[in-house]
């Protein structure tokens, strides 16, 4: 068992490119069977956050490959975000 926590301190990684997305911000659960549905990546805008606003990058559950002890790996097409 993994605490949401644990969960959100772990780097999401493209396994396409190995470049990170972030950080997990939250996480879609689906109240009637207790799964998550999807991981929510904040991205920040502009120049450290400062002059931009934080942009949400929603992953499907589907997509994550694989939970690893400091990354989460996940498959994620850059061109559509």
């Amino acid at each position: 068992m993994v605490k949401i926590s644990e969960f959100q301190s772990k780097d999401v990684v493209n396994v396409a490119n190995g470049k990170k997305l972030g950080n997990i911000g939250d996480i879609d659960i689906n109240l009637q069977t207790g799964h998550i549905e999807a991981i929510i990546i904040l991205r920040t805008g502009k120049i450290l956050g400062l002059f931009g606003r934080e942009e949400e990058t929603v992953i499907p559950w589907s997509n994550i490959v694989k939970v690893g002890t400091d990354v989460i790996l996940v498959r994620f097409n850059e061109e559509t975000y």
